[in-house]
């Protein structure tokens, strides 16, 4: 009798979780993935805190690659602007908490800056595909977006260009951005050091889940179908304009929250964050990755990022380089949908040999 209402739970929740939009649909995938976050989790006892903080950072960025393959990957809509939604937040988070310098400064931090990141990309999707634009030029308007957000940022270095008591510091950066944490007053709760990559790692699991859900949803199947064929969509009396309106914004939201984990991480922010190679490693990831596969380009991420860290500088962007190239070639959906395909085809049963006719 106990096993039933377990089992039961189990499968609407798996329910929930799996569908045709989203790769790993089996027990052994949900076993590698269990592992795989208890691996994370024992990373900062079997590696130190100092190591965990750099995980704690290509985490972050992770999420960020999550909010491109979101919308690019399941709507079909390239964005180059992720980093400008990412960059938005962290600034309105070092300008809330840097004027109100407690636990109500740190929550406000957080609810304002996803909040003028969301408001922000969705006000560019609704001039975007309100307006009619489409396919690239979509990923041109975005890319220009990110690149005057970087220049008018750069040039923001003067006392004058301060909000309250916080400087935005141009081409230096703003410093003295609060921790995170939640909480009213002088009570709450404080995510530094290794509490803080717990939270990261909390929150990339969440939202990967949560985006499985969408992406296996009513809604979820609307995406793929504008992705596919957005005039035959449109047929079947689906608004796909909406579609693109409400994916974008969410992606936005995304990229705002990995924004505020990232000012928080370093408790600092420059206008780098929005300029045109940190625009292009969300593609890069996505596309080593697989931008069909969320899962993906969060290993994408780390490994890319993991890379970049052992090697530095120009041999990074050759390796990286190098990898985008032979992937794009050799593998055009990604590494992931590769080995799903792999898989699958292993699992595959062989076919039966042909039965010998015997004549008269």
């Amino acid at each position: 009798m106990s096993g039933r209402p377990t089992t039961s739970v189990v499968g609407r929740v798996r329910g929930r979780l799996e569908g045709p939009n989203t790769m790993g649909n089996t027990n052994g995938f949900w076993i590698a993935f269990a592992f795989a976050v208890l691996v994370f989790a024992a990373y900062p006892v079997l590696f130190g805190a100092s190591a965990a903080n750099r995980i704690a950072m290509f985490l972050v960025f992770a999420l960020l690659g999550v909010s491109l393959c979101f919308i690019w990957g399941y709507c079909g809509i390239l964005s180059f602007g992720q980093v400008a939604f990412f960059g938005v937040a962290g600034y309105t988070f070092g300008i809330v908490t840097i004027n109100v310098t407690n636990y109500t400064g740190m929550t406000l931090g957080i609810v304002t800056a996803i909040g003028v990141s969301t408001l922000f990309a969705a006000v560019l999707a609704y001039f975007m595909f309100y307006g009619g634009v489409r396919d690239v030029y979509v990923t041109i308007m975005t890319l220009v977006v990110a690149i005057v957000l970087h220049t008018f940022m750069q040039q923001t270095a003067g006392s004058e260009w301060a909000i309250g008591d916080a400087r935005l510091g141009g081409f230096n950066g703003m410093v003295g951005i609060g921790n995170l944490g939640i909480g009213v007053g002088d009570v709450g709760i404080t995510f530094d050091g290794v509490a803080f990559y717990y939270a990261a790692l909390a929150t990339v699991v969440a939202v990967y889940l949560g985006l499985r859900v969408l992406v296996n949803s009513r809604f979820g199947y609307a995406m793929i179908a504008t992705r596919e064929d957005e005039d035959r969509t449109e047929m079947f009396g689906y608004d796909t304009t909406f579609i693109k309106f409400v994916t974008f914004t969410i992606g936005g939201a995304i990229a705002g929250l990995s924004g505020v984990l990232f000012v928080t991480w370093g408790n600092y922010i420059d206008p780098s964050q929005f300029a045109i190679t940190a625009a292009a490693m969300p593609v890069i990831w996505a596309s080593i990755g697989g931008r069909e596969s969320i899962i993906g380009t969060i290993a994408a991420a780390i490994a890319i990022q993991t890379l970049e860290f052992q090697f530095h500088d120009q041999w990074a962007l050759v390796i990286v380089g190098s990898t985008l190239v032979l992937v794009i070639v050799l593998l055009p959906n990604g590494i992931a949908p590769a080995v799903r395909d792999v898989l699958v085809e292993h699992r595959r049963p062989a076919s039966p040999a042909p039965s010998e006719e015997v004549g008269d």
